[in-house]
């Protein structure tokens, strides 16, 4: 009795020693086969399907090109100062002049 005990030990012994090596992502296989043997097997009983994931298409709105019109710059208005040869003075500093205003071209200082 002794003998078969020992026996049990050992085939329980070795069972739970293959059991991790038996592991596969989180299951862990057990059983008996019957019929010849030809070395380990560590791979799953059935392959699953390959999943099927359809391309993801994402459409973009075609681009909106907007022609903008030429922007066209009116020639500068030249300005023009009165000028009183009577008084010699400019417009607003006298309101009247008596021998009639002189138009003269506005340029700032130090611009020929």
């Amino acid at each position: 009795m002794k003998s078969a005990a020992k026996i049990l030990l050992l085939f329980l012994a070795l069972m739970a020693g293959s059991a991790s090596a038996w592991a596969d992502r989180g299951h862990v296989h057990f059983g008996i086969s019957v019929g010849p043997y030809w070395g380990p097997y560590w791979g799953p009983w059935y392959y699953p399907p390959a999943y099927y994931y359809p391309p993801l298409v994402v459409e973009q709105p075609s681009p909106v090109y907007v022609q903008q019109q030429p922007v066209v710059q009116a020639a500068p208005q030249e300005s023009y100062w009165y000028f009183c040869r009577a008084a010699n003075t400019y417009y607003p500093y006298i309101k009247q002049c008596p021998a009639g205003w002189e138009r003269v071209p506005a340029k700032p200082a130090g611009q020929p």
